[in-house]
């Protein structure tokens, strides 16, 4: 009896039929019914049938776990499964009724059938924690990780992350390396044990976007809250906007590079990239030479302004290397807080100006105010997103000399050319 098996599970006189999942414990078995539910029985007080065999081979005794039974086939492109944890990675513990990120990348084949056939894989665990507790080092170990898994001829990469702080670590990768193959990250807004997940499709979805021709660091998740098509969105660019919508990510100030259609996908599993659509200009696979500038500087805030906020807290970043402020409309704070901003450019950290709209462009020459804090040496973050903005000026202060420079010119498509106000 595996993981992947269809199975007849009686208990009490009452019978479930389903597919059988891994379990975070050993004492429960874990059946996903046809109505996508999951339901958790004690495995000492069931009778348990085989009805059909599965496609993975996994000790569903609680025991050590069998190596991954797919084969490998030299017609296949070879994609790398990176997991550092998040829902999308996780399973329900029946005892507690908590969802916990326990899966590696192995577990997440098992646990996504839909994904044999397309490729083959290879699977390797950066991190195994929920995405708030992401932090810099472990956007170096993934690059890291990334990095090896192309060198040693990887044709796609997929990464899985939770999705809270995805675009931060999807914005270090797109600074940090450059890459000659698609870079995916995807996520899943619901766990596996909700019949609304999108696990299985923004897996199966961000599978064929690594097949794809887009060499570049993207994120792929639902583009509506239907299962019909995930979209593909530029590393630097996406924000997550909303708490638990399996459509929460959009491309801000720009259109996705492109979609995947679930349908076409989930029906063609082959090795050429299925279903997959691009709308946007984007790097070919192969134009980019391989290489990576792992350094980042870690010293570096986002302060978000609010009226009547305490000045304490542009006082606290003294000392500190590089702030990002998060201003209002083109790009302002209070008047009253250009001195201290001057006084922390005279100091040697390095200020850039964002905005708290989601639309637009910083533009500091309109008023006064802005105009004060140009002549004061705040760097304008043309429409660069907040978080956007601070990944890069970690990695501008580690590997540039001239950092506002390189803070106005486009790297890894963060800036856009213009910005054009809607009709």
């Amino acid at each position: 009896m595996n993981a992947g098996d269809r199975v007849r599970v009686e208990r009490d006189g009452t019978a479930h039929e389903g597919v059988l999942l891994p379990s975070a414990s050993p004492d429960h078995l874990v059946v996903k019914l046809d109505s996508g539910y999951n339901v958790g029985v004690d495995r000492d007080e069931a009778t348990v049938d085989v009805l059909e065999s599965g496609v993975f081979d996994v000790d569903a005794e609680g025991g050590e776990e069998a190596a991954s039974e797919v084969a490998f086939d030299d017609g296949l492109p070879t994609i790398a499964l990176i997991s550092t944890g998040g829902t999308i990675a996780s399973t329900v513990d029946y005892r507690t009724g908590a969802v916990t990120a326990q899966f590696d990348a192995e577990d997440v084949l098992r646990a996504v059938p839909d994904l044999a056939g397309r490729a083959n894989y290879r699977g390797r665990v950066v991190a195994n924690i929920l995405s708030e507790n992401m932090e810099p080092p472990i956007w170096q170990e993934l690059a890291e990780a990334v990095h090896e898994e192309i060198a040693d001829g990887a044709d796609g990469v997929v990464v899985m992350h939770g999705t809270d702080t995805m675009q931060y670590s999807a914005s270090a990768l797109s600074f940090m390396l450059d890459t000659p193959v698609p870079v995916v990250f995807t996520g899943s807004q619901r766990s596996a044990d909700r019949p609304s997940s999108d696990n299985v499709m923004n897996a199966v979805c961000s599978v064929e976007a690594a097949k794809s021709d887009a060499a570049e660091v993207m994120v792929c998740m639902h583009a509506s809250t239907s299962d019909d098509r995930c979209a593909l969105h530029r590393g630097t660019r996406v924000r997550k906007n909303h708490t638990s919508r399996r459509d929460a990510f959009e491309t801000v100030g720009a259109e996705p590079l492109g979609y995947v259609d679930y349908d076409v996908a989930s029906e063609d599993a082959t090795g050429e990239a299925s279903g997959v659509e691009y709308t946007k200009p984007y790097a070919s696979r192969g134009e980019t030479e391989l290489d990576l500038d792992l350094a980042l500087e870690n010293d570096v805030e986002l302060v978000k302004f609010t009226p009547g906020m305490d000045p304490a807290f542009f006082e606290a970043c003294e000392g500190k290397a590089g702030v990002v402020i998060e201003g209002t409309g083109l790009g302002h704070v209070h008047s009253k807080f250009v001195d201290t901003v001057a006084d922390l450019v005279d100091d040697g950290t390095t200020v850039v100006m964002t905005s708290q709209c989601l639309e637009g462009r910083v533009c500091d020459r309109v008023y006064d105010t802005g105009r004060d804090l140009l002549d004061a040496g705040v760097v304008e973050g043309e429409d660069m997103l907040p978080g956007t903005a601070k990944v890069k000026l970690m990695w501008a202060l580690a590997n540039t000399e001239s950092v506002a420079e390189t803070m106005h010119t486009p790297i890894a498509g963060e800036i856009t050319e213009r910005s054009v106000p809607w009709e």
